[in-house]
């Protein structure tokens, strides 16, 4: 029956063939055919009857935390769904859409992925957890898939069961360092002093050091502070010891970016000038327009991102949704990365559904056919994906990691503008990144 599972071997999806799947499966077809002495007439609940019986799937992400918030997500998830029931549903399936709190805690990750187990769901979608040494021991032993994660942590472009949409943090650190090589003198990184922001230096030196640049000053800083006027002052000392040679400032603190950048604002009248720059996800437009816009910190800011600028016309199909579905829901904005990622994600799964044509939709189907050389389009978001266990990245501990494009950004007038046509490749620099995972 959709969102139902049929019983797993203890091998992990995708370490065995589609073909000795299938080899098994029709081997115990016979024997039950055998032991009935009778002719195999279609069981309850697969191919033969699957019609309209509604497909399982769920969405986590961190909501009313101190630190990082992503409730746009889930939010969205849900109007995602009634838009497509509202539409016919897929292939003549009802969408249903379970959504879980993370709440920034293992413990919290955990269970949601428990939950998810116990709810029989096809796939986890467009989600955001830091804590995938939590999540996916479950997901794993379950045989959910994990589609379209945020990218915040390294495992998510290890583990079998991960098909992220994007680069996540290395693609954006590594494309950010590239574009700040040749445009400043020294440069500082302030990022949260955590295991996922342990990840975060290296990669930003890759795209530095492929430049010609010298690595970044790395300063730890706890991500749920309530200011940070000491690492402001240290980041402003450490990067203004070049004199005629402008420094650059790059705060990576998530949603605590805001509360760097009002303990910076009031620190800089007392240095040289800096620039600063960052990646989507610790800021976007609504993030500028509330630190001043045009004569705020942010002005002439590089910003790195997975995707086109929200202005562009390849989003206008996920707006009609959002407008459809969720008008005034100030939880989803079309501008945010999490949105964003989340849209992009429920585009791919509902590209494995459709592909399935009348067949049985359970989180063995959807694995296999994306284990199978599924290309999948999202209209010009990003490129082709494909899956494949083994890709480029894999010998610097990314074999998951199918999609290492990303978009430069500047904000000029106080506005989020692309600084350049089309997307940049990171993969080369990634492959020479010093990384030790």
């Amino acid at each position: 029956m959709t969102g139902r599972r049929r019983k797993r071997s203890t091998f992990l999806p995708g370490l065995l063939t589609r073909h000795a799947r299938n080899g098994v499966l029709s081997a115990g077809t016979a024997v039950a055919c055998a032991a009935l002495l009778a002719g195999c007439g279609v069981v309850p609940g697969t191919t033969g009857d699957a019609g309209g019986d509604p497909i399982t799937v769920m969405t986590w992400a961190p909501e009313e935390t101190k630190a990082t918030n992503k409730p746009g997500m889930p939010a969205f998830a849900r109007a995602y769904a009634r838009w497509v029931n509202s539409h016919g549903g897929i292939n003549g399936r009802k969408l249903n859409v379970l959504t879980c709190n993370d709440h920034n805690d293992s413990v919290a990750a955990a269970k949601c992925a428990r939950r998810a187990a116990k709810e029989n769901v096809v796939a986890v979608v467009g989600s955001y957890s830091q804590y995938a040494d939590s999540f996916f021991p479950s997901l794993e032993g379950a045989g959910i898939p994990y589609i379209g994660g945020y990218g915040i942590t390294n495992a998510e472009f290890t583990s079998p069961l991960s098909y992220p949409v994007n680069g996540g943090q290395p693609a954006l650190l590594a494309g950010l360092g590239s574009a700040l090589a040749g445009a400043c003198g020294p440069v500082a990184l302030i990022r949260p002093d955590t295991i996922a922001g342990d990840q975060l230096p290296p990669l930003l030196d890759s795209g530095l050091k492929a430049g010609g640049h010298k690595a970044a000053r790395d300063q730890r800083a706890a991500e749920d502070a309530t200011e940070y006027d000491g690492h402001a002052d240290l980041a402003l000392r450490t990067t203004t010891t070049a004199p005629g040679n402008e420094g650059c400032v790059v705060p990576a603190l998530g949603d605590r970016n805001g509360t760097f950048m009002d303990s910076f604002r009031r620190a800089r009248g007392d240095y040289p000038d800096v620039r600063t720059a960052t990646v989507l996800g610790s800021v976007d437009q609504t993030v500028i327009d509330a630190t001043g816009g045009a004569s705020g910190p942010y002005e002439g800011s590089y910003i790195t991102g997975w995707y086109p600028v929200a202005s562009d016309p390849r989003w206008d199909a996920m707006k009609r949704v959002i407008k459809e579905e969720a008008f005034g829901d100030n939880r989803i904005d079309p501008a945010d990365a999490g949105v964003q990622t989340t849209w992009i994600a429920y585009t791919v799964f509902r590209e494995v559904v459709e592909s399935l044509g009348a067949g049985e939709v359970t989180a063995d189907t959807v694995t296999e056919a994306l284990d199978d050389g599924l290309r999948i389009s999202t209209g010009g978001l990003t490129p082709t994906l494909r899956w494949q266990f083994q890709d480029k990245l894999a010998s610097v501990g990314f074999p998951r990691l199918v999609n290492a494009n990303v978009t430069l950004q500047v904000v000029r007038e106080g506005r989020l503008v692309s600084a350049r046509k089309g997307f940049v490749d990171t993969t080369k620099t990634l492959e020479n990144a010093d990384v030790n995972y």
